[in-house]
């Protein structure tokens, strides 16, 4: 895409990060992302709260707050004329939006032969408080230009990282579709993907973190190569620290892998040192897609507690240190037992 050289977009699409950021006044930035993708539970209603969460937190992890979204829809209305599923799936969205204080402004609708949800999302942030994957912060110099974020020291070396969401929801919704994944499993992933991210980034008000990512589609791997590029540092992780849900062995045992995952590999592989031998479970955590991931912090080792407590106690369902930022090496990534 032409780069933009409008001195005013802080974050814009080149720096690879979860939304664009651009500066309206000294005191307020937008923050503006927009995701949807076809269901991936049957229920409607779930479907729909799932995008809706996957969307928002775009905005949370560039440490912004939720305003306005519009809708998006794909819908086979010439085979549904009744529109049997819009309404919960419409439903589901406006629950979680309203669960993050945002105000459904509209949306735009076209015929497709597959459903597809999701949103538009607008939020604010304080330009001087923009986190980005590569962990640059314009701090005491206001406007950060596009140009300069990449290059920003952002994520430190001595940082840790912090991640709050258990993996494998790309296991568990392939399973789903098979009808293979126990139910119990099943509950557990599709609480984490309507879950918020909300309750991380409010832990993190009063804490001095230095960068933040949302995991999806990318899965865990590919975020944190995304942050380890864009702060030009070695992240190293404990693979056997990840979080995962009870019972996620059995599917990734039956192969319930999706396209993602290898596209995942592939992209990540010329950055990565593995050493030792982790386990396959981990590894395959590590590149599994996921759907409404939690988020991956940066944020200095003596406030790592304190953040684990403040999410947790907001209802996090999970805040793990997982790993630690290196000084760069020979690979951007480094994966341990």
């Amino acid at each position: 895409m032409p780069r933009s050289k409008d001195p005013n977009l802080l974050v814009g699409t080149e720096t690879h990060d979860d939304a664009g950021v651009f500066k309206l006044t000294d005191e307020i930035a937008l923050v503006q992302t927009v995701d949807f993708f076809p269901p991936v539970v049957d229920d409607p209603y779930l479907y729909g709260q799932i995008a809706a969460a996957n969307a928002l937190s775009d905005v949370y992890a560039m440490g912004g707050i939720p305003k306005t979204a519009l809708n998006l829809v794909a819908y086979p209305d010439d085979e549904d004329p009744q529109l049997t599923w819009l309404g919960k799936i419409l439903e589901g969205g406006a629950e979680r939006c309203m669960a993050a204080g945002a105000v459904i402004a509209g949306g735009h609708t076209i015929r497709d032969k597959e459903i597809k949800f999701g949103l538009s999302v607008t939020g604010i942030v304080h330009p001087d408080k923009v986190l980005t994957n590569a962990g640059a912060k314009p701090g005491d110099t206001g406007i950060v230009h596009p140009d300069k974020v990449l290059t920003n020291a952002g994520a430190k070396p001595g940082d840790r990282l912090v991640l709050t969401k258990p993996l494998g929801t790309g296991f568990v919704t392939t399973a789903h579709k098979a009808n293979a994944c126990p139910e119990a499993l099943f509950k557990a992933a599709c609480l984490s993907m309507v879950q918020l991210n909300k309750v991380g980034a409010d832990a993190l008000q009063h804490l001095h973190p230095h960068g933040m990512t949302d995991i999806t589609g990318y899965g865990f791997a590919g975020h944190a190569l995304e942050m380890a590029l864009g702060s030009n540092t070695t992240l190293v992780f404990e693979l056997q620290k990840l979080p995962r849900f009870a019972g996620i062995e059995t599917l990734i045992a039956k192969r319930f892998f999706t396209r993602a995952s290898k596209t995942n590999r592939e992209y990540i592989l010329p950055h990565l040192r593995v050493e030792g031998n982790p386990d396959k479970v981990s590894m395959e955590l590590a590149l599994d897609a996921q759907t409404s991931g939690g988020l991956l912090v940066s944020l200095p080792k003596e406030e790592v507690a304190l953040f684990i407590k403040a999410a947790l106690a907001n209802g996090a369902i999970c805040a793990v240190e997982v790993g630690e930022v290196q000084a760069k090496g020979p690979h951007h990534l480094v994966f341990k037992p």
